[in-house]
């Protein structure tokens, strides 16, 4: 990427995605510009549209974008000229696709056959643009066996019926969705995308839905433990699962760089 200009535009809090977004586009030698959101001139009433055509002119290549609504990527790459490119680093309760693409890569890493696997995503779901490019990337790649655990109200009727559409199976308890599992990942409560008092608050939905050793050990022995970050600790994950022998969750955010790395390889490509 020597002579290409990286901009990230970041318009919802990030640390991972953002930071190994940058490490991959310096290590590919690009130029890397980070727009501090809060004070450009968006702040002032200028359109997203307008931004983006500003930052053109100013002879960008590739656009890292980073949004609460959903789609807004999407909306982006269709008015941008052919020779800019558009990275989803995330948008509302849409996607997530880099994530995905790192997180099937820490499963192949580890666990190699995804025919064979068994992955169950528990927490979250309604909200997690996460959860929906891992479902859309596991079943891709061949995984026959995914599972989505949560309460009702964040595994509503509707969506229930669009997992089990894509076949995956749908568990509102914890023990009977991550039996024999694999894979085990866990999942934020995105609390500033939902009503308050959708799910129980913390220690009360650590009791129904967090990962402790008692239902980690329902897994298959040698499962890994995932989680995209950041995490609550004690909420949806105890910090000695978190932190244990079965956790890959550093690892994810290593494999990240690369995974990133090869994306804006692949984009300035074409």
């Amino acid at each position: 990427l020597r002579g290409k200009s990286v901009f990230n535009l970041f318009f919802e809090n990030s640390t991972r995605t953002r930071t190994t977004f940058e490490i991959a586009a310096n290590r590919l030698s690009a130029d890397i510009i980070n727009l501090d959101i809060p004070t450009s001139s968006t702040s002032k009433g200028e359109s997203l549209m307008d931004t983006i055509d500003n930052l053109i002119a100013m002879q960008a290549d590739i656009f890292v974008v980073r949004h609460n609504i959903s789609k807004a990527p999407i909306e982006i790459a269709n008015h941008v000229p052919e020779h800019v490119h558009v990275i989803n680093a995330g948008d509302g309760s849409h996607q997530h696709p880099t994530q995905g693409l790192l997180d099937a890569y820490t499963m192949r890493h580890f666990k190699q056959d995804f025919s064979k696997l068994k992955v169950a995503i528990i927490g979250d779901i309604l909200h997690s643009r996460v959860a929906k490019s891992n479902i859309h990337a596991l079943t891709t790649l061949g995984c026959h066996d995914i599972r989505a655990i949560g309460p009702e109200s964040l595994l509503p009727t509707d969506l229930a019926k669009d997992l089990s559409a894509l076949g995956v199976k749908v568990f509102h308890k914890v023990e009977d969705g991550i039996k024999d599992a694999d894979v085990v990942m866990t999942l934020r409560i995105q609390k500033e995308r939902m009503d308050q008092g959708q799910v129980p608050e913390g220690a009360a939905f650590f009791s129904q839905f967090g990962l402790n050793a008692e239902r980690l050990a329902l897994a298959k022995p040698d499962a890994i433990v995932m989680h995209p970050g950041p995490m609550n600790r004690g909420v949806e994950i105890d910090s000695a699962i978190a932190d244990g022998k079965q956790s890959v969750i550093l690892n994810q955010v290593t494999f990240g760089i690369a995974i990133r790395m090869a994306v804006m390889s692949i984009v300035a490509g074409n």
